[in-house]
């Protein structure tokens, strides 16, 4: 049977990973995590005093990408996939509102965005594959079977993500989660490379009123569709 690609695009706190993941697992495809890999390199910049909460050196960063490794290791216990970063499992550090609020800057430097497109095009090679990002159906997969834009009201995705953070134990306020989300759309819709937007033909999807469980089979049977008119 034939594989397709699938992208799905959209802004942060969309769920678009939760349902990412369920999709690939659902038709056995693999599952890339983009974010994860930018949210990884983020990391390593505010590690090494690149990045703080008061200054930026991407001249720094941009001559540290070589030494910068990035993979995902598969947890066979939980069935996920953890992001390594220089062979260290760093799954739980990146999710953190420390990198949530650099993750939009370092994603718009192109000398970045070139480096993990370029990973990420490789592991889509053989299709069969889940990818969620902000460019995977416009610039990594331009021509991706399936392309689905993810949406919801600002408030809608601070929200759902003000609660992620808490139940991982994390002291924030919503009103600091709301103007990150905030911030980043701004900036991952206003940057000079790449910047987020909804390709011609993708399928926008707001999900502000959907559970997780209509969205996902919504999505599915649109993927469904789509593999039975290739085979």
């Amino acid at each position: 049977m034939k594989k397709i690609i699938i992208a799905i695009d959209g802004y942060s706190s969309t769920g678009k990973s939760t349902i990412a993941k369920r999709l690939a697992k659902a038709l056995d495809y693999v599952y890339v995590d983009t974010g994860a890999m930018y949210r990884a390199v983020t990391l390593y910049a505010l590690q090494e005093g690149f990045f703080n909460a008061t200054s930026e050196d991407a001249t720094a960063l941009i001559e540290n990408l070589p030494y910068i490794q990035l993979k995902f290791v598969r947890d066979a216990d939980l069935g996920t996939c953890d992001m390594y970063l220089n062979e260290k499992n760093v799954e739980k550090d990146i999710r953190t509102l420390t990198v949530a609020r650099k993750v939009s800057q370092v994603a718009a430097i192109p000398e970045v965005r070139e480096k993990l497109v370029h990973l990420q095009q490789e592991m889509g090679i053989e299709k069969g594959i889940v990818m969620d990002g902000r460019d995977i159906g416009t610039v990594v997969f331009p021509n991706a079977e399936l392309k689905i834009f993810m949406t919801a009201s600002p408030e809608t995705r601070a929200t759902r993500r003000y609660k992620e953070l808490l139940d991982r134990g994390d002291k924030v306020t919503y009103e600091e989660v709301l103007k990150n989300v905030e911030q980043r759309d701004l900036i991952d819709s206003t940057r000079s490379v790449s910047p987020l937007r909804k390709a011609k033909d993708a399928i926008e999807f707001d999900n502000s009123d959907m559970g997780l469980e209509e969205q996902f089979e919504r999505i599915f049977s649109f993927a469904n569709r789509i593999i039975e008119d290739q085979n």
